[in-house]
């Protein structure tokens, strides 16, 4: 169920809902306030530890997690862990009018901030970039205000110290990566870039 679209989009929404247990204390907003979808990769290789992951409490005050909106495996099955009412934490400085959108890809995984392990090679599946177009494609349709597309690392273009050596930096987050498919999915989805794209 999506209480926040209204019983008119249930059945037609093109993905299964298994809310987060911390939904409810996030922030709620208004559905017009969305303007831009951020795309993200968990950096981990199932759907099973990105769910872990989202469920661990990393704001004590609100007793909230960070998490994305939606999910999508790479076989292309969708699911929404947090409504889209709600501002979930996915990218700093952008929540509150933005939905995030994670698709599962190990990235960096395990080893996210080694200097040696900086290499982002896997693509992503064919199945997983149809359904990430058509969930862009519902959301353009149903939100009036959606009209940008950006990636988390446009959006987070943080430094931090190497793991594996302080002495060196990388990047915090890189996803979704060099081998996300930005032409086929700018032009099918037909969202703007929010930043220039080079």
């Amino acid at each position: 169920m999506m209480s926040a679209m209204g019983d008119e989009h249930t059945t037609s929404a093109p993905w299964r809902t298994n809310l987060l247990s911390y939904v409810s204390r996030l922030d709620g907003r208004a559905l017009v306030e969305i303007n831009t979808v951020v795309i993200h990769a968990t950096e981990l290789p199932t759907l099973a530890m990105a769910r872990e992951f989202a469920e661990v409490i990393h704001y004590p005050g609100s007793q909230t997690g960070n998490s994305g909106h939606f999910y999508i495996d790479q076989a292309g099955q969708i699911a929404c862990w947090v409504s889209m009412d709600r501002v979930a934490h996915h990218t700093v400085g952008y929540n509150q009018t933005s939905l995030g959108i994670e698709l599962v890809h190990p990235g960096r995984y395990p080893n996210w901030l080694d200097s040696d392990q900086q290499a982002w090679d896997v693509p992503y599946p064919e199945a997983q970039i149809d359904a990430l177009v058509s969930l862009l494609r519902y959301l353009k349709n149903t939100l009036p205000q959606l009209h940008h597309i950006a990636g988390h690392d446009e959006l987070d273009t943080t430094l931090v110290k190497a793991s594996d050596d302080p002495t060196k930096t990388v990047r915090r987050k890189r996803d979704p990566g060099p081998t996300f498919p930005w032409p086929k999915v700018l032009e099918a989805s037909q969202l703007m870039p929010l930043l220039p794209k080079h």
